[in-house]
């Protein structure tokens, strides 16, 4: 469980996509702000236990320390805010949140497609990262 300063970003461990997009996010947190838990654990049920199953797979999710969630699309500009240099982007995908939704849920449906397109070394660069569980 998030030790009251940890941001938690859970994320299908399943999903090389997935995976390969966590693993920059993690080298840009320098601060260490962000502790990655697969939504496969037993911790990301306790911290998700509101949502059904097919909803907790339809979506990363971002749980700060006082335990509120953004999701999806709505859990980019949080997050790229507690990245350095990420309050620009963070502003942007702000702004247009329908948008963001929209692109994210486009590359979501799509993952699975996506994910092939990446080199295997990539994703194996990923869970040598720890990004898996």
């Amino acid at each position: 469980m998030p030790d009251g300063r940890d941001w938690t970003v859970l994320y299908d461990a399943e999903c090389g996509l997935c995976r390969t997009l966590l693993a920059p996010l993690l080298r840009w947190d320098r601060q260490g702000r962000l502790r990655p838990l697969p939504l496969q654990s037993a911790a990301a049920d306790a911290l998700l236990a509101d949502l059904a199953p097919e909803q907790r797979l339809s979506s990363w999710h971002l749980v700060s320390p006082s335990g509120q969630r953004r999701s999806a699309g709505a859990a980019l500009p949080p997050l790229l805010r507690l990245l350095p240099s990420g309050r620009a982007p963070a502003a942007l995908f702000a702004r247009f949140p329908a948008a963001t939704e929209r692109g994210y849920r486009l590359v979501a449906a799509h993952r699975t497609g996506l994910g092939r397109l990446v080199p295997a070394r990539l994703k194996g660069r990923a869970d040598y990262l720890r990004v898996s569980p």
